[in-house]
């Protein structure tokens, strides 16, 4: 049996009305307030607290603050007037009732109003976080082809300037061919028995000669050539002879296992039994942007030969395109196995697969393995902006869905 509390105090002006209501042990956790323009009720077991106000107020201005085990009211009236009283008396079971109901209901409907504007509120952030992506995307995008118009014409530029250099080359060798033949022509009349006068430029004098006149012989010399038995141009002390004699040995062994056993492949045409054409081809109809034929040509390349990691990381980048994601995992974990021990000869590769798989594991929402896949790219190559930008824009995803609210 709860019991009523009705030791309150109350003061009032003509707009607000000041109730002060004493709950002992009161704590903001577990007292239940509600408040509607004409019903105030209070429950902290076992007390309880309620009135049918004297006249309406504003439910959205008033408040309540609990501590000290006293609870404070500030209500606002919706009319300026003076009160007879806090709230009203001999109101009859059933009205007391219907105005509980209907303050329950009040409630709820607020309560889900404001969850219903909170959530709109937030679907209008994530719109507008998204257009501002987008417009950052739009805005590298552009930047990224206008530098590529710009080195397109000064490539373009370059190679006007070298093809006017060459035509002036060939017209001044043309020059001197000429002037050379003059002379030789001016030399032969003036050696033979009926000699042709200086100024005779004839084209109908015929010269016959007995004898075939042969350039002089060159004079012998020696160039001394030295060679370097090393592959790699690495200073000494930074050298890594053994991981690139090692990355060599591995590549030369990949390119002699050709598995040509089995039945169906030995059907094939000569230049289809040769891993490095299929490559090739494959790497054509990627071009091309017909990503099934090139995923069939690597994989015929692979039953050849499944040792070189060029074949696999050329079919991840088919497998993304067509987002078969967990495939360009796959194919990209396989190239980093096969690509090792790691040199600068299989760095750009490495970085490819690492990009790749990196790609596909953002695609699959899987932001975190995504970064440090990306992370490990830019290990091996500090200065690849783009993969840098990439990183830098799923550190920012990580950090906004680990901000947002649950």
């Amino acid at each position: 049996m709860p019991i009523l509390v009705r030791d309150y105090t109350w003061q009032q002006t003509e707009r607000e009305v000041y109730v002060s209501l004493p709950l002992k042990g009161a704590k903001a956790l577990g007292s239940d307030v509600l408040c509607t323009e004409e019903y105030l009720k209070v429950n902290f077991p076992p007390f309880l607290f309620e009135a049918v106000l004297f006249a309406p107020i504003d439910d959205s201005k008033s408040s309540a603050k609990i501590g000290n085990g006293i609870i404070v009211f500030t209500l606002h009236k919706k009319e300026p007037s003076m009160w007879d009283t806090l709230a009203m008396s001999n109101v009859q079971k059933e009205t007391m009732q219907r105005i509980r109901e209907n303050a329950v209901t009040r409630t709820q409907e607020k309560a889900k109003e404001d969850a219903d504007a909170k959530a709109v509120k937030k679907r209008e952030n994530e719109k507008y976080s998204l257009e501002v992506m987008m417009k950052i995307d739009e805005a590298e995008r552009k930047r990224i082809e206008d530098v590529k118009e710009e080195e397109r014409k000064k490539a373009t530029e370059e190679l006007e300037k070298w093809k006017e250099q060459q035509r002036k080359e060939e017209e001044q060798k043309r020059t001197r061919r000429e002037e050379k033949k003059k002379q030789e022509r001016n030399k032969l009349c003036a050696n033979t028995s009926n000699p042709c006068p200086r100024a005779e430029r004839s084209s109908n004098v015929i010269f016959k000669l007995n004898e075939k006149v042969l350039p002089s012989t060159r004079a012998t010399g020696c160039i001394k050539i030295q060679f370097t038995p090393r592959v790699f141009p690495t200073a000494l002390r930074e050298s890594r002879m053994a991981e690139e004699d090692q990355w060599l040995h591995q590549q030369a062994e990949a390119r002699r296992a050709i598995n040509v056993d089995d039945l169906e492949l030995q059907d094939l045409k000569e230049e289809e039994k040769n891993p490095e054409w299929l490559k090739d081809k494959g790497n054509q109809l990627f071009a091309a942007g017909d990503y099934l034929a090139a995923i069939n040509a690597f994989n015929l390349a692979l039953r050849l030969n499944n040792k070189i990691p060029a074949l696999y990381l050329n079919r991840s980048a088919c497998h993304l395109k067509l987002r078969n994601l967990h495939k360009t995992i796959e194919d990209s974990s396989k190239a980093l196995e096969l690509l090792t021990p790691p040199v600068p000869a299989n760095a750009s590769g490495r970085v490819k697969a690492h990009v790749r798989r990196g790609a596909a594991f953002c695609e699959l929402e899987l932001y975190v393995e995504g970064l440090q896949d990306y992370e490990a790219a830019l290990k091996i190559d500090s200065t690849n902006q783009n993969v840098n930008c990439d990183a830098e824009k799923i550190r920012q995803i990580i950090q906004s869905s680990s901000a947002d609210p649950e």
